[in-house]
């Protein structure tokens, strides 16, 4: 407890941002459905989501260098909560659209100022337990908060007031800790063609993972609602997926620390490509059977990111495993920008189903893509490999968790790095 009570406001405050996330994910795709918005304008949401968090992830290294960090997530809290209210006061899409893409860029913020400062307070010895602690507190706080508008009425004013307190009650941790403010954060170098050269899998593979996630993540409720399931039920609809992948990840990825990943990768996708042709092919109705189809879902498409990771960095240069979190994070992102689009256009045109037309078509160019690249490039012995790291979904990852998630060693390379681009050429 001595170890973990000098961040527990870091976490305190995490979890508020993440309760608050989570309700303001899941009441928008649900008020806007009751307010006969289109399947695309809906999809449009996710895109606005997706581009804002990119360009937050892009933006907040700049804005706390120049104000701080406490400034900066204050900023980042308030813009929050103003854009959830102000969704409540002008209920168009096309006032939603960009209300999204500024909590978008809110929320990566926030998320990179409670990382950045977690990565300083743990100690080395500690990192691993205080990076398992912030994901566990992180899951459960963004399930309950989807899960709590099963309490009351949506087509109120209850949840958005809800939400922007729960943005405003993330200050307050933050704002009282006596801790001192971390290091500068990390600036997102994306060299695509590195990337490329290190491992093309990981690079079109990460595109087409936030192509399905996002996608899902952005009109899984709405499908929910399509379909016929209650509110409680679209809500759990929404939550269990995120839960099964957060738990299949355990076996998933002791598979891939024994074997070529990239297979483990296309039997993932295979699973997920069969669950979309069962949502597709059965159309289920009941409950119970949604409820299944999702979970199986969500174990496939929510382990994929690490797996993707965890072989993009055994190909990675030393000292060079955070530079690619980040630069693959930005390339989920373009694909996050890209899902909901494609899914909301979809199900305009061919109704519920178009939501997982889409995740298909991903992943069976997933499937094919993988199969060609494990023909022409031999895979890694067990012994060349690293070790495998549970790692949260890739919606709510910025790069800052990738330091977070780092060895004492890849910490040490990253500020050697970092003191090499500060005396320049």
């Amino acid at each position: 407890m001595r170890q973990f009570l000098p961040i527990s406001a870091l976490l305190l405050g995490s979890a508020f941002l993440l309760f608050a996330g989570g309700i303001n994910a899941l009441i928008l795709p649900v008020r806007g459905t009751a307010e006969g918005f289109s399947s695309l304008a809906l999809g449009l949401l996710g895109t606005g989501w997706a581009l804002g968090y990119v360009t937050g992830c892009l933006f907040t290294p700049r804005l706390v260098a120049r104000v701080g960090h406490i400034r900066s997530f204050g900023v980042m809290c308030a813009l929050a909560a103003i854009a959830i209210l102000a969704s409540l006061l002008i209920l168009t899409p096309w006032a939603w659209v960009p209300l999204r893409a500024i909590s978008g860029v809110c929320f990566a913020g926030a998320a990179m100022i409670v990382e950045s400062w977690l990565s300083e307070r743990a100690a080395p010895k500690d990192r691993g337990k205080v990076f398992g602690i912030y994901t566990m507190v992180n899951l459960v706080a963004s399930t309950a908060g989807q899960l709590v508008l099963t309490l009351g009425d949506t087509r109120g004013f209850l949840f958005f007031v809800l939400g922007a307190i729960f943005y405003s009650l993330a200050l307050v941790p933050t704002a009282v800790s006596s801790s001192a403010s971390p290091n500068p954060l990390v600036n997102v170098r994306l060299d695509l063609r590195g990337l490329w050269r290190n491992s093309p899998v990981a690079v079109f593979g990460v595109f087409l993972v936030g192509i399905s996630n996002s996608a899902f993540g952005t009109l899984g409720a709405v499908y929910a609602e399509r379909v016929g399931l209650a509110l409680s039920s679209m809500a759990l609809f929404a939550s269990l997926p995120i839960l099964a992948g957060a738990l299949a990840q355990v076996p998933v990825g002791a598979l891939s620390d024994r074997t070529d990943r990239r297979w483990v990768l296309v039997g993932l996708a295979a699973l997920a490509a069969a669950t979309d042709a069962a949502f597709i092919l059965l159309a289920p109705t009941s409950l119970w059977a949604n409820l299944a189809l999702a979970a199986a879902f969500g174990a496939a498409v929510f382990s994929m990111y690490p797996v993707i990771l965890a072989h993009a960095n055994d190909h990675a240069a030393e000292g060079a495993a955070i530079q690619t979190s980040g630069g693959l994070l930005m390339i989920f992102g373009v694909g996050g920008i890209a899902g909901p689009l494609i899914a909301g256009l979809g199900m305009t045109r061919i109704g519920a189903a178009g939501l997982f037309w889409t995740s298909v078509a991903a992943h069976v160019l997933l499937i094919l893509f993988v199969i060609w690249r494990i023909s022409v490039r031999a895979g890694l012995t067990e012994a060349q490999k690293g070790h495998f790291t549970a790692t949260p979904m890739g919606r709510t990852t910025t790069p800052e968790t990738a330091m977070l998630a780092a060895t004492e060693e890849e910490m040490q390379d990253e500020l050697e790095d970092a003191a090499e681009a500060e005396k320049g050429p």
